[in-house]
C-alpha cells in the first residue's frame, strides 16, 4: 500500500504495526488503535464501517481504489450491495466538509472508484508523541494573565509572556486573552514576536476578559485603557504595536507619550474612520452592517458570521481558521458592545496628529485589505515623518501563518527593530 510505504519497510529486519499509525489530513486525525476520528481534538463520529472505508482510502491515499477492492477489504468475508459503500462515502464527506482549496477530500472516479486526494500524513505512535511535546515546548513559557483598574474603574485583563525588550500590541475589536492563545488566528503572532521580545496584550474595555459592562467607548477610553496597562505592567519604555483601529490609539499614545515608545509599528492602519473618508455610499454600507449586529442578525442567521469572516481574512484561511474566528466573534464580545465599539471606530480622526508623530514608525498593509483600505495606510505612512512603508501581498486583515506576507513581515519588522535599536544607540 503505497500510503504505508515509508513507515511499514525501512529495512529487510524493521516494520511497524499499522494499528499504530496516526493519519493527519487537514485538520483531522485518524487513531487506527483508538478507532476513532477527531477533528482539532473533538470526536467525529462514524459508523464502524465508515471508519474503515475512511483507513482504507488514507492507506492508498493518492491512488485509484476501484469499488470491488474497497467492498472487499471493509467487507472482507460478506457480500454487499454497491449502496452499502455508496451510504459510507456519503456519510465521510458529511463528516469531512471540504479541504481550504474547496475541493473535496475524496475524489469519484465516476464507473471506477474513489481515490483520496489531500496530503496525508501517516505517523507512528511514538513520533506522534514527539510531535506533541514539541509543540508543547513551542508554546512555553505559558502567559501571564493580570487585571489592572482605570481611572473610570473599569477592570482590564492584560497578559504577558516571553522576555526581552517589550512589544505592547493595542486591543483590537475581537480579543480574547484565553480563547486566542492558541488559536491558529493570532498563535503565530505571540509565538514569533515573542522570540527575544516579551509581548504584552489586553483586551479592551467590553471585550474578551475586561469587563462588559461599560458604557463609554470612545478614542479617549481606549487610550486610557493603553496607558493603564503598561503602567500596570511597570513598563517604562517599549515598542508599540497597533492593529486596525489600535493604530489610532497608538498614535495617540506615542504623540502623548514619546518618551516611552522606542518604536512605533502599525498594521492595516487608518487615521481616519468611516465618518471623516468623504465615501456616502460606503457609510450608509457600514451603517447597515451595524443594523444587522444591532438585531443580532448572527443568532438566526449563522451565515452572517461567515459574511464577517470573509473581510477580516478572505484568502487562504483554513476551515479551521474561518471556524475559530467565526466562535472568536461569539465569545470576545457581545452584540450591544460590538455596535458600540464600530460606531466609536467610524467617529476615529487622528489624521492632525500624524505630523507630530516623532518616534521611529512602521507601517505595514495589505494590498487586499477589505477591512482597512490601503490607501488609508498609505495616508499614514506619508503624514508620519521618515515613516517606512511596507505593503503586504495579501488579502488578510489578519496575516494568517502560512501566506508569504507573514514572513516578509516577520523579516522586516525584524530588520526595523534591529535598525532602529542601532540608531538610538549611536552604535
Amino acid at each position: 500500500m503505497a500510503g504505508l510505504s515509508f513507515f511499514c519497510y525501512f529495512s529487510d529486519r524493521v516494520t511497524i504495526d499499522s494499528t499504530n499509525i496516526v493519519y493527519e489530513f487537514g485538520p483531522f486525525r485518524l487513531e487506527l488503535n483508538e478507532h476513532r476520528l477527531l477533528r482539532e481534538g473533538h470526536s467525529i463520529p462514524l459508523t464502524g464501517k465508515a471508519f474503515d472505508t475512511l483507513r482504507v482510502l488514507l492507506e492508498r491515499h493518492g491512488t485509484l481504489v476501484s469499488k470491488q477492492d474497497l467492498m472487499t477489504a471493509v467487507w472482507p468475508s460478506t457480500q454487499v450491495e454497491e449502496n452499502n459503500l455508496d451510504r459510507n462515502i456519503s456519510a465521510l464527506r458529511k463528516a469531512l466538509g471540504g479541504q481550504a482549496s474547496g475541493k473535496p477530500f475524496i475524489e469519484t472516479v465516476p464507473r471506477a472508484g474513489y481515490r483520496f486526494i489531500a496530503p496525508v500524513a501517516g505517523i507512528p505512535l511514538t513520533a506522534m508523541n514527539r510531535r506533541a511535546e514539541d509543540r508543547a515546548k513551542e508554546m512555553s513559557p505559558r502567559q501571564e494573565i493580570r487585571f489592572c483598574l482605570t481611572p473610570d474603574n473599569v477592570r482590564i485583563a492584560y497578559a504577558t509572556v516571553g522576555s526581552g525588550h517589550p512589544i505592547v500590541r493595542v486591543a483590537n475589536c475581537f480579543n480574547h486573552l484565553d480563547f486566542e492563545w492558541g488559536s491558529p488566528i493570532w498563535r503565530h503572532w505571540v509565538r514569533d514576536l515573542a522570540k527575544g521580545h516579551s509581548i504584552v496584550r489586553y483586551d479592551g474595555r467590553g471585550n474578551g476578559l475586561s469587563e462588559r459592562d461599560v458604557e463609554d467607548f470612545s478614542l479617549a477610553a481606549w487610550v486610557q485603557d493603553l496607558e493603564t496597562v503598561v503602567d500596570a505592567a511597570g513598563l517604562d519604555t517599549f515598542a508599540l504595536m497597533g492593529h486596525s483601529q489600535g493604530s489610532a490609539v497608538a498614535i495617540v499614545y506615542a504623540v502623548r507619550h514619546p518618551e516611552r515608545v522606542s518604536h512605533l509599528i502599525l498594521c492595516g492602519a487608518y487615521s481616519r474612520g468611516a465618518c471623516h473618508r468623504e465615501k456616502p455610499d460606503l457609510l450608509e454600507a457600514r451603517r447597515a452592517l451595524e443594523k444587522l449586529v444591532e438585531l443580532n442578525f448572527g443568532e438566526s442567521n449563522p451565515s452572517f458570521f461567515q459574511l464577517v469572516t470573509s473581510f477580516y481574512i478572505p484568502e487562504g484561511a483554513t476551515p479551521e481558521e474561518q471556524d475559530w474566528f467565526k466562535d472568536l466573534q461569539l465569545i470576545s464580545v457581545s452584540s450591544a458592545n460590538l455596535v458600540k465599539f464600530m460606531r466609536a471606530c467610524d467617529e476615529i480622526d487622528v489624521r492632525a496628529l500624524l505630523p507630530k508623530v516623532s518616534v521611529p514608525t512602521i507601517v505595514f498593509h495589505s494590498d487586499g485589505d477589505r477591512v482597512a483600505p490601503p490607501e488609508e495606510g498609505r495616508i499614514v505612512a506619508t503624514e508620519i515623518s521618515n515613516a517606512r512603508f511596507v505593503p503586504l501581498s495579501s488579502g488578510n486583515h489578519f496575516l494568517l501563518s502560512e501566506e508569504p506576507a507573514w514572513k516578509s513581515f516577520r523579516e522586516e519588522l525584524a530588520s526595523f527593530l534591529k535598525s532602529t535599536d542601532l540608531s538610538r544607540t549611536g552604535t
